[in-house]
């Protein structure tokens, strides 16, 4: 929720403003949020006598009867939107379809929706939220690892678009948020691990206790959700627990001051200066934990190279990786890759390159000037270390299967459509060095706008198009 506070004055050509917007927020740990005996979620909901929930499909499936069963308990009626949701259908069609949902539902412009699933579906729904009416209030229930940690914390909500993750979004702070970890006794072991990495994210530069614990009990976590199943040690339960609750406690301190990205050089940034370039490019996408795990591996390398870690500490942080199954390379992470990855990235740092690396493990340092063969000599020396690595670094379960909603059952044809839209909209060139955080040799090239076909809405193929909204390819 946010309020906003403003002057004016009248100036000598016409008039000057100062607005400062309030923007007020809470987060609730909560066993069972679904348990008719907590009715913190419904008291919500107490006013509107109603509500309408945006879930995951595989949520639902498992969990869709129970949510039901909770809203009759209290008395409130309730609307479901059913979604599919992977990073092939983190599309504008996707999030239109939602829309359509709140259309239809007729909510109110201060009736909260209901968002129940992992970071996927509330970073689209938000996104939804965001648009409607400009600003529509909404409830996040996160009920993966990635959702619980890391999407949980910020409040930035998106669409991919071309080739781009997260290319279409706004900065919308939920209501409230309900972290139920009991959730994690029903997840994949492959989610598990995929939300591992942003533990390992937030922990390597900037929270060394909690690095610790993880390297400690790191294939016991895994193995038993955080420690969430039956039978999972008390040790591990409890190491789980302190984990999760200073991890969101860390990210929140480091994001509450910067909720709008003004300030660009951001911790939490680490793994993710090439990773959002990498992560689409395979034929079938990384999941993201796995993607930024390979950024993370590789900028620690880097580090190592730069002596901002010991050899020490480097192969404690590679270790880690490699035990939790995460991945540390890729075939298709290759010069190229880089290369188009720093061009990116550079339009969205502001022309500086602010990669985030540990210096030391706990800590972090941002890199700027740097050349374009540091950067390649750092990626050949880290593919040579990843042969000593099983799998050469590979990672486990790494790319999205059918429990990543949304991927296996998009339409072909529209997915071709889209694809060709991407390849329409423009190319990326990043050649030359990057020094002092400018591009010499060849500035980029962003794109340079869908072809007006594609914004007329004609491209053929296309299931979900409205009013000429297409998304681009790849996402």
């Amino acid at each position: 929720m946010s309020d906003l506070t403003a002057t004016v004055n009248v100036t000598k050509n016409g008039f000057h403003v100062d607005g400062y917007e309030k923007i007020s927020y809470d987060f609730t740990f909560l066993d069972g949020v679904f348990n008719p005996e907590n009715p913190q979620l419904a008291e919500c909901y107490k006013r509107w006598g109603r509500v309408l929930a945006v879930t995951d499909l595989n949520v639902y499936n498992v969990y869709g009867e129970q949510i039901e069963k909770y809203f009759e308990y209290h008395g409130i009626d309730l609307k479901v939107h059913k979604t599919k949701i992977g990073e092939k259908a983190k599309t504008i069609p996707t999030f239109l379809s939602i829309v359509d949902s709140m259309t239809e539902f007729g909510i109110y412009r201060k009736e909260p929706v209901l968002v129940v699933g992992g970071g996927l579906v509330t970073d689209v729904a938000g996104f939804a939220c965001a648009a409607y009416r400009r600003n529509t209030n909404f409830i996040r229930v996160p009920t993966t690892v990635i959702g619980l940690i890391d999407a949980s914390v910020s409040i930035k909500v998106a669409v991919n678009y071309g080739n781009y993750k997260n290319r279409l979004g706004a900065y919308h702070a939920p209501m409230h948020t309900f972290l139920d970890f009991t959730f994690l006794r029903t997840l994949p072991t492959a989610q598990i691990r995929n939300g591992f990495a942003e533990l390992i994210k937030i922990s390597t530069c900037s929270h060394l206790d909690t690095f610790n614990l993880l390297d400690k009990y790191c294939e016991q976590l895994i193995e038993t959700g955080f420690g969430r199943t039956d039978g999972a040690p008390k040790e591990v339960r409890d190491a789980a627990d302190k984990i999760n609750r200073e991890g969101i406690h860390e990210m929140l301190k480091l994001e509450t001051p910067n909720l709008h990205e003004i300030g660009l050089d951001r911790v939490i940034a680490y793994g993710h200066t090439w990773s959002p370039m990498h992560e689409l490019v395979p034929e079938t996408p990384l999941r993201h934990g796995h993607a930024i795990s390979i950024d993370m591996a590789y900028s620690a390398t880097l580090a190592n190279s730069r002596k901002l870690i010991s050899d020490e500490e480097h192969r404690r942080i590679l270790n880690l990786f490699s035990r939790a199954g995460l991945s540390m390379d890729h075939p298709q992470f290759d010069e190229d890759i880089l290369d188009k990855g720093t061009a990116a990235i550079l339009k969205t740092r502001d022309g500086k390159l602010r990669a985030a690396v540990p210096n030391p493990i706990g800590s972090c340092t941002f890199i700027n000037d740097i050349e374009i063969s540091e950067l390649n000599d750092a990626l050949c020396r880290h593919k040579e270390l990843m042969k000593g690595y099983p799998r050469n670094g590979e990672g486990l379960e790494a790319y999205v299967d059918a429990s990543d909603t949304g991927y296996t059952d998009n339409n072909k044809q529209e997915v071709q459509a889209l694809e060709k839209a991407a390849e329409e909209a423009g190319s990326l060139n990043g050649n030359g060095h990057i020094h002092g955080g400018k591009v010499g040799n060849g500035e980029t090239n962003g794109t340079n706008g869908i072809k007006e076909k594609m914004a007329n809405g004609s491209a053929k193929g296309l299931t979900n198009g409205v009013n000429g909204f297409t998304n681009g390819a790849r996402a």
